[in-house]
Parts: structure tokens; C-alpha cells; sequence
């Protein structure tokens, strides 16, 4: 297993990031709302530790992962499990900004985009360890999405035994809590391929923003 804590300045998170997130395109918000962003951003700065682990494995459970992911991992010969989440300090300092409800929105978007951060970092981490064997990876897949249900959280996180490294819980109801925190698998070979997330054919499609935070390039983190 391989377990990482980063600093929030490693994700190299920015304002338009955030922006979009929160749903304004390629816009910039008008000035409390910039200014605003840009003090929750400074907080959660200060205090946030984001953390990922992962375990690479040659077979999976029973997972019924759904035909779109089992097709887009087809010809995977290990798989990456991973948890990644912006940590109890970011839930921390949510709960903190709760009375406000502008920094409270903002606080939520901004911890979406840590958690999608933490999770490319985790991917750029993965990416260099199979490198040596000529290895690919495919996209990211979480459970609550395209066909894989959520309850299968359960027996993800069972591949981490009760005391995971990244401190996730995971309630009755396969909640992760902290609630900012990204779960999934990822197929690793030399014959898979990265393809376009294929969004038309997701029983989620038109109820979530799909790819709402760049991924950093190859080498922007070490």
C-alpha cells in the first residue's frame, strides 16, 4: 500500500478553479465574491493537510462494477484502489464557516476541488510507480457512478482494513466522512487505454459536472 500526506500548496489549486466549481464558467465573480474566495482559499491554506493511499491488486472482488466501467477497464491486468480526501482540518474549518453562507459555499467548493486535486496527485504518484513496467492507467472510477453502486463502498474500503492510513470513515449508509474525500479504481496495463470519460452513457448523465477541475500535467508535482 502506498500512503501520501501532501500540503494544499502541492495541488496548485487556483481561483478559476474554484470559480468553476461554484459554477461560473469561465467567468470571474464579482468582487465580494473574488475577495471572498480568495480569504477561504488563504484559510484553508493555513490548515488544510490533504492525504491519498492506494493499493495495487492483480484481482478485484465481487465488485458489479456496470458495463461502462468493466468495458473501460477492459484489458487491465492489475488494478489501482485508492481513497483520497482533503482531510479532517478542511471539515474542520467548514464547520467553522458554516454561519456564513457565502464562505460556507465557497468552503464546499473549494473542498470538491481539493479532493479532485488530491486525486490527480494520487494518479501522477500511481503513474510514476508503473512507469517502469511500461504500464498505463486508465480514468478514475468511484463507486455512485456510472452503474457501480455506492454500497460497494463497503467492500472497497474493506481493502484498507478498519484503520486506513488516510482516515476516512465510511458510515452504515457508505458515506465517507470526511465528506470531501474521493474513493475508486483505476486499471493498470500495458494494453489499456485513457479514454475520454464517456459521460452519454452514464446513468448519472446531465446530473453532475463532469470534469469540473483540470487535471495538473505530468510533472507539475512530484
Amino acid at each position: 500500500m502506498t500512503f501520501r500526506s501532501i500540503t494544499y500548496h502541492e495541488l496548485q489549486i487556483t481561483p478559476a478553479m474554484v470559480y468553476r466549481q461554484m459554477g461560473y464558467g469561465g467567468a470571474q465573480p464579482a468582487g465580494d465574491v473574488a475577495e471572498e474566495t480568495l480569504e477561504v482559499m488563504r484559510l484553508a491554506a493555513a490548515t488544510t493537510r490533504p492525504a491519498f493511499c492506494y493499493t495495487v491488486l492483480r484481482q478485484l472482488p465481487d465488485f458489479r462494477l456496470g458495463r461502462v466501467i468493466a468495458g473501460q477497464l477492459r484489458g487491465a491486468v492489475a488494478y489501482a484502489v485508492f481513497l483520497c480526501t482533503a482531510g479532517d482540518d478542511f471539515a474542520l474549518l467548514q464547520r467553522r464557516l458554516a454561519d456564513d453562507i457565502l464562505r460556507a459555499f465557497i468552503a464546499d467548493a473549494l473542498g470538491s476541488v481539493i479532493a479532485e486535486r488530491t486525486a490527480d496527485c494520487m494518479e501522477l504518484a500511481l503513474q510514476a510507480s508503473i512507469d517502469k513496467l511500461g504500464w498505463r492507467r486508465t480514468n478514475r472510477y468511484s463507486p455512485g457512478y456510472c452503474g457501480w453502486h455506492v454500497a460497494q463502498q463497503q467492500q472497497l474500503f474493506a481493502l484498507f482494513g478498519p484503520d486506513n492510513p488516510c482516515g476516512i470513515r465510511l458510515t452504515p449508509s457508505a458515506l465517507m466522512l470526511p465528506e470531501k474525500s474521493v474513493s475508486g479504481i483505476i486499471g493498470l496495463g500495458p494494453e489499456v487505454n485513457r479514454q475520454p470519460y464517456t459521460c452519454h452513457l452514464c446513468n448519472k448523465y446531465g446530473e453532475c459536472k463532469a470534469s469540473p477541475v483540470p487535471p495538473p500535467k505530468e510533472g507539475d508535482t512530484k
